[in-house]
This record gives structure tokens, sequence and C-alpha cells, in this order.
């Protein structure tokens, strides 16, 4: 295990240590080895969960994407609502330091209280932490945001000051996502296929076409989905289609085959610019439900909050698992796949917005947009 690592694994179970002992473990600006404590986690406080993943790792979207490493935290099943950051709609999942948590061993129910480093020992005077609860609110804004033109502060745009660089050689990295429990050796091994394939389809030596095929026909043998590096059809430049199901929170949607999306996807894979991602690949064809429509999210490297021209759905369930990405491979950070209206079509009737069905699915018929979100 690397040193700075959290000892947690997967499936442990941990409690929330209360308001006040998280608040001592903070310095002035609400940060703890960089990574901010946000307002909308004082709401988990005191609840026990079991440990989603290790974070040891993570990727850094503020900067050209890659990989870093993060020191003591892992994420249980909480995500961000948004609240206190203008109503971003992003549902990232949050990083909890091992500090801001206690161990309860394997029965929830039946483990007691007990002490934990960052507690008071009974009879000692108490001490009034460097940081209160203003503090950590205060937090949530940069120090140039004035006026109208807020700039946000989160713990995914500050992910490249809290943690340090990870390069995707560094082959520990692969250790510990198996000995963490993030990762099966299955997962690793069908990882390691997809990149034999790739590299060789870059390779340079007039086989791209040959390796692509070859990998379609034999991504079943290990449970994986069709080749995910393809280009959309529709030159840059030239609108992309749209359209509009009118899909509410709730209903059953499939997301439309590999190919059919690409045929909406310009040479850039963006429909009216967002990025269809390798990752969302290997859930084409799949059944889910619709979890959220998303109209604005904060912008990671600029803290600024985005406004969607076309509002885009996330699924529940469907997350990022980096699969395909070498600078990311294995990322426990778990963000939600945008997905297009376009790229996805109703199962069963619509729902109205009261919650009733209708007898009928109404889909409109897609139109030409311009490019842009």
């Amino acid at each position: 295990m690397k040193a700075g690592s959290s000892t947690l694994r997967v499936g442990d179970w941990v409690e929330v240590l209360s308001k006040e002992e998280i608040l001592r473990t903070l310095d002035g600006d609400g940060r703890l080895e960089g990574m901010p404590f946000m307002p909308e986690m004082f709401a988990f406080c005191g609840l026990r969960f079991q440990v989603h993943k290790r974070a040891h790792k993570t990727c850094d979207t503020v900067f050209p994407v890659r990989g870093r490493r993060v020191s003591h935290a892992v994420h249980l099943e909480t995500r961000c609502d948004g609240s206190a950051h203008g109503g971003c709609q992003a549902s990232c999942l949050l990083f909890w330091k091992d500090a801001w948590l206690k161990p309860i061993g394997d029965d929830p129910i039946a483990a007691g209280g007990g002490s934990h480093p960052n507690s008071k020992p009974a009879g000692t005077a108490a001490v009034a932490p460097s940081c209160t609860e203003s503090c950590v609110q205060a937090g949530t804004l940069a120090a140039h945001s004035q006026g109208s033109e807020t700039h946000y502060v989160c713990q995914a745009t500050q992910l490249p000051y809290a943690t340090t660089p990870l390069e995707w050689w560094d082959f520990s990295q692969y250790f510990e996502d198996f000995t963490s429990g993030n990762v099966s050796l299955w997962r690793i091994f069908c990882g390691a296929a997809y990149f034999f394939f790739y590299w060789l389809s870059r390779a340079g030596i007039g086989l791209g076409r040959i390796i692509r095929w070859s990998y379609d026909h034999f991504y079943p043998l290990w449970g994986g989905a069709p080749f995910p590096r393809r280009q959309g059809v529709i030159p840059e430049g030239d609108p992309t289609p749209v359209a509009n199901l009118d899909l509410q929170p709730g209903e059953l949607v499939r997301i439309r085959p590999f190919k059919e999306i690409l045929g909406t996807l310009n040479t850039r894979n963006k429909n009216r610019g967002l990025y269809f991602d390798a990752e969302e690949v290997p859930y084409c064809g799949e059944t889910h439900r619709v979890l959220k429509r998303v109209t604005k999210i904060i912008h990671e490297k600029t803290g600024k909050m985005l406004e969607m021209k076309t509002p885009c759905f996330i699924l529940d369930a469907v997350v990022c698992e980096s699969r395909y990405s070498e600078c990311r491979l294995f990322c426990p950070r778990g963000i939600y796949a945008y997905w297009r209206e376009i790229w996805l079509e109703r199962v069963g009737p619509k729902r109205t917005d009261s919650g009733q069905k209708t007898t009928e699915q109404e889909v409109a018929p897609c139109e030409v947009a311009s490019n842009g979100r």
C-alpha cells in the first residue's frame, strides 16, 4: 500500500463524525490537506455508511485530464446536492478524509461510540476550533468573486491542489485498486485486454481497422463493449440533431446502440457541444431510470456556473468507471455520465409532471439544431 493511502477498504462500516469534531480537523478555510469540507456534507454527520470506494486516486478535470493521488480518503454512497453551490446539478461523489470518519466494525448496530483521534478525551477542556461553520460556508466562494460574477469553490475545483501527481505507468496504483476492493482482478484483466488492442490500433502499422474489427468480434469473451473509440459522422461545423422526449425523473429509458449514437455526433464526438465519452459506450443498449434533468453545473476550471442551452440527463447508476482512459484508468470518482435525449428512447408510457402516465409515447421528431450547449 502506498504511503498516505486510507486503511479503509470497500465494504468497511464507518460513522461520520459530529460537526464539532470535523470542524476541529479543518483549517481557517474549511479544508484538510487542501480538500474542502463542504456545507452539503454536514447533513451526513452522525450517520453510518459502508465504504463505497477507496479514493486513493482520482481524475483531475480542472487541467488537461490526468490522474492524481489522494491521501487518506474514501468515497461513501453520498453525493453533493449543490445546495451551497448555487444549485449545481452535477451530483458529484463526495470525498471523505479518514479524519472525518470513525471505523465501527462489521456490525454497525452493535458497534459502540468509542473514541477518535480528533475527539477530546473526557475531562479535557474544550478548545475552540480554528474553523467554524461560517468559515465552511464562506469557503464555497472564491476570493475574487465580486457582484454578479460568482466563482464557486468545491472539492472538484480544488482537486489539483489537494492531490499529488500520479502517472499511469505507476503500477502500484493498480495493485491498490485490487487490494482495496475497488476493482476485481477480472476487471483489471479486461482493462489490459482493451489497451492491448488499443495500442496496437495506434501503432502506425496500418492495422487499425483490422484491430478494431477483431476487438468487436472478441469483446463478448470478456463481457465488454464494442471498440469504444470511434468517430462521429457529422462534419465539424454542421448542425447536429436534437430530439425532445420531455423525459421526467423516474421514467425508464433505453440507451440507443452505439452505432446509432455515432450518427448524431460530429467528428469531434459532440452533439450540441456535449461530448460523448468512450466511458458511456458500455451502457449502450441498456435500460435505466432517469434520475435528473441537468441545466446547470459548475465549470471545474473557472468555478463559474454553466447554464446549458440544451438540457441533458443523468441516469440512475450510470457513471464513469474509467475503463478506457489510460491517464485515469479505474478512477473511483464515479462521475455521472451526461446524456442527450436523442441518445435515449422512452420505455413504456410517458409520465406527466404530476407523475401520472399517459397511454401514448409522445416523441417529437428529430430537428436540426446549432452546435453549442
